[in-house]
């Protein structure tokens, strides 16, 4: 058997130890092509997660299972080499739950790596690496990725973010795109096909769909460099969903929703809070990372009002600024506001999926803006920008766009006195394929929305650097996602320097 020993961001290749075998029948093949996964850090523990898959391609949706439920043996060790085993355990594998395994631990020690490993029957998955959040006043590298379109390129983005070694990723949503083969094609073509030849709309296409990017062995070595932070978008179930409508008509969208929501916590290290209950699932939460961070994670599409005008880009919107359209729900936007305010950490980040800076894309008099962003629902964005006022260093971080975006939030967008936080959106790892630099439009856009700092259109990922004093930024890019092997670069910097609200 292998196992991985990480070094430098390289994961290679060394024999292991053995981990004893269960008293069960042999599996014929490796079931552990989608990998292995940690995720959401206390002081005392995390969850360990993975799924057992022979096939992920298997068109019923359980990866050429056997019927039978499986149990599997989990390790977590204090050394890559597994020769200090500090807990060990069994769980079960149930073919209802598509063989997916949820470990929650407990009784850690605080700020620390851990390694962990799994066994089913008569094979060895690989070795991941994870942490139990500090107790103390600790650094903390933390990477921001989010769309991933398979299609539309390789997953080179996740292999560079693996090799920088942060202690925790935070994915804010369309991890997985739900369309038809070809249903979304990329500006220069695309690369790579989708399973299972229809839109997702059943339990087993979502189950399928979920393997299929799972197997890809860059995504697997980010998930396996460290525990992740993740919060769904718009595609884990349909493009532009507003809570109970479906922005193509499909027929049964509850049922549809059920399925997506068992397929995503199938396939993603969360707790047992986050088990769906039918269409609904909790997946706004707070992790804390000891006094320096506090996550807050978001759910941006569950309990939405309908976007306005139809939805789209567009101009004269007015109901748009309604104060009665809400984004969040009104439970949600409270249970945010009380845990900002009440919140004892040095800096508060809110994860969640939508741009919430004003960005007008129409240049001159006038303003055309993304119904189904933030500037769809200006007025809670505005009363939550007023309510951020008092909280200690907010920072929000967010995903959906495609394009790395550095912005400063502000009560009013027009003066740079008002500067509440700042918002650092992450670019595509995959999604609208390679990117451009389309430098005359990013500058006309950046002159119409000033308090906007930096955007680039490039595929990458985020690194930042938290400690007491600051908040360093590093907007990571690729030239190309077409073929494979691109080295990623580090494009632009901005720096936060504590209670400053604004880029240093």
């Amino acid at each position: 058997m292998q196992r991985r020993s990480f070094i430098s961001g390289v994961i290679l290749a060394a024999a292991a130890p053995a981990l004893p075998a269960l008293p069960s029948r042999a599996l014929k093949t490796d079931p552990f092509g989608v990998g292995v996964a940690s995720g959401d850090p206390a002081p005392d523990g995390f969850v360990l997660w993975t799924r057992l898959v022979i096939d992920p391609y298997g068109a019923d949706g359980r990866g050429s299972m056997p019927s039978r439920d499986i149990d599997v043996k989990w390790q977590v060790s204090t050394d890559e080499r597994f020769a200090t085993v500090v807990r060990d355990g069994t769980a079960v594998a149930s073919a209802r739950s598509a063989h997916s395994v949820h470990v929650e631990l407990t009784g850690l020690q605080p700020g620390r790596e851990y390694f962990y490993r799994f066994r089913a029957e008569n094979a060895v998955s690989p070795v991941g690496r994870t942490r139990t959040s500090p107790a103390a006043l600790s650094p903390l590298t933390f990477a921001i990725a989010a769309c991933a379109h398979w299609e539309h390129g390789y997953y080179t983005a996740y292999r560079r973010l693996a090799e920088q070694e942060p202690d925790l990723v935070v994915h804010l949503g369309d991890y997985m795109y739900e369309y038809q083969p070809n249903g979304y094609t990329a500006p220069f073509g695309n690369i790579r096909t989708h399973s299972g030849g229809v839109k997702c709309a059943t339990l087993a296409d979502y189950r399928m769909r979920h393997a299929q990017y799972k197997s890809d062995p860059d995504l697997q070595a980010a998930h396996a460099v460290a525990p992740w932070l993740v919060a769904f978008d718009d595609h884990e179930i349909e493009n532009n969903w507003a809570a109970d409508v479906s922005a193509s008509n499909a027929p049964a969208f509850d049922q549809r929703r059920a399925f997506a929501f068992q397929a995503y916590y199938e396939n993603m290290p969360l707790r047992k809070a986050s088990v769906p209950k039918g269409a609904s699932i909790t997946i706004n939460r707070r992790v804390s990372w000891g006094p320096l961070a506090r996550f807050h994670l978001l759910d941006t599409r569950q309990f939405r009002d309908d976007q306005a005008c139809e939805d789209g880009v567009r101009a004269g919107c007015d109901d748009r600024l309604d104060g009665s359209r809400s984004l969040l729900g009104k439970g949600q936007h409270q249970w945010l506001v009380d845990g900002l305010r009440d919140s004892p950490a040095r800096w508060n980040l809110v994860g969640q999926q939508i741009v919430m800076t004003q960005k007008d894309l129409k240049y001159g008099p006038g303003r055309e803006v993304n119904l189904d962003s933030w500037d769809g629902y200006a007025a809670e964005r505005d009363q939550l920008l007023r309510g951020m006022a008092g909280v200690s260093n907010p920072v929000v971080l967010t995903g959906d766009a495609h394009i790395h975006h550095a912005a400063e939030l502000r009560t009013d967008f027009d003066d740079p006195s008002t500067n509440v936080g700042v918002e650092l959106v992450a670019t595509s790892i995959a999604s609208d394929g390679d990117g451009y630099r389309d430098t005359e439009r990013m500058s006309a856009l950046r002159a119409e929305n000033p308090h906007i700092k930096y955007l680039d259109q490039r595929r990458g990922y985020i690194l930042a650097r938290l400690t007491d004093t600051e908040l360093t930024a590093d907007f990571r890019t690729l030239d190309y996602i077409s073929r494979r092997g691109a080295p990623a670069k580090t494009s632009a910097r901005f720096t936060v320097p504590s209670g400053e609200r604004r880029f240093a």
